[in-house]
């Protein structure tokens, strides 16, 4: 009699707080933790939680471009342009990637994985692209706006225990906050058609953005 190997899984075996192991993780966490506001840093590992619940719910958790220390980096690395490190001088998409490419290539990560990483950062706010491109974009994506209320169905499951780990803290507020802070420090931080550029205006109309009211009247509330 033969034994026949299982068949792949795409279900979450260690638990759905369990975290990737490794220095690629160690060190990013340590790099946000140190830059990012607190609401922010837990909207970053959260992102990771979505997205691999995403890429659960999609079946390629045994996908061959499936990597889950970089998922976990482009996630927790994405908003590091909102720190004090950036220089303030282009979007804070880029400069999250370019701080994060550079962190990673000082860590050895091959320039392949820090290329993937720069592409899934530099593009966590730019809809219709990431699902065109490669997993790790399109899944960082995918993973970070479920923070924001898409999709939440599709985690409605594990939601609960996520947020209890990671609370909200009004990340909307506070990140508009370190991205509004960040394009005013120069034109071309906040060019017409940016993020920032739209908040801006938004928060000069009213006194607030679409990203906090619409954060605030989801599935998850500030």
């Amino acid at each position: 009699m033969t034994n026949t190997p299982p068949a792949p899984s795409n279900r979450l075996h260690d638990g759905v707080l369990a975290l990737p192991s490794g220095p690629l993780v160690q060190v990013s966490l340590a790099a946000a933790r140190a830059t990012v506001h607190p609401s922010v840093l837990n909207h970053c590992i959260r992102g990771f939680y979505w997205s691999r619940l995403f890429a659960a719910r999609k079946g390629v958790l045994n996908d061959a471009d499936y990597n889950e220390e970089l998922l976990f980096a482009a996630n927790v690395l994405h908003d590091l342009g909102t720190g004090p490190d950036a220089p303030g001088l282009l979007r804070f998409e880029i400069e999250s990637a370019d701080l994060a490419a550079a962190l990673l290539t000082g860590l050895g990560v091959p320039a392949r994985d820090v290329d993937k990483i720069w592409e899934a950062i530099a593009l966590h706010t730019t809809p219709q692209i990431p699902e065109r491109l490669g997993l790790l974009t399109y899944l960082t994506y995918e993973g970070i706006w479920v923070d924001f209320g898409k999709n939440a169905d599709l985690v409605a499951e594990e939601q609960k225990q996520i947020h209890t780990a990671y609370p909200r803290l009004r990340m909307a507020h506070h990140l508009a906050e370190q991205v509004l802070a960040h394009g005013a420090r120069s034109e071309t931080a906040a060019p017409p058609y940016a993020l920032a550029f739209h908040l801006a205006q938004e928060r000069a109309a009213d006194g607030t953005t679409t990203m906090e009211r619409g954060v605030a009247g989801g599935p998850w509330g500030e």
